[in-house]
């Protein structure tokens, strides 16, 4: 397994080059995943950049019940989580969300 890396990027041009450059380091597209506040805009960056979507594999089953009583950053919070970021990191990253900014996790 690779190192854990974030990255916060502003929009859908940084992320595709961000992605790109991931590649270029080993990771593969199957463990790159991209977050986005907005369901929308996130699907579409997802599918822009052929990047993964957080399945019940990554969230695990209770998570994922649990996912549907929780607000949208308590969502993508415990997305992060269960791809191995910290609580604390989450958190930091959850807030570059609430700017609007896109946020992209390799494992």
């Amino acid at each position: 397994m690779m190192n854990l890396k974030t990255y916060v990027v502003e929009n859908g041009v940084q992320a595709t080059q961000i992605i790109q450059e991931l590649e270029g380091q080993g990771y593969d597209k199957d463990h790159i995943y991209l977050f986005a506040h907005d369901t929308t805009r996130s699907k579409h960056l997802t599918e822009q950049t052929d990047t993964r979507h957080i399945g019940l594999k990554e969230e695990g089953v209770f998570d994922k019940m649990a996912n549907v009583f929780r607000s949208r950053g308590d969502k993508l919070r415990e997305r992060m989580t269960s791809l191995g970021v910290s609580q604390n990191k989450a958190n930091e990253l959850e807030e570059e969300l609430d700017e609007g900014r896109v946020v992209i996790v390799a494992q």
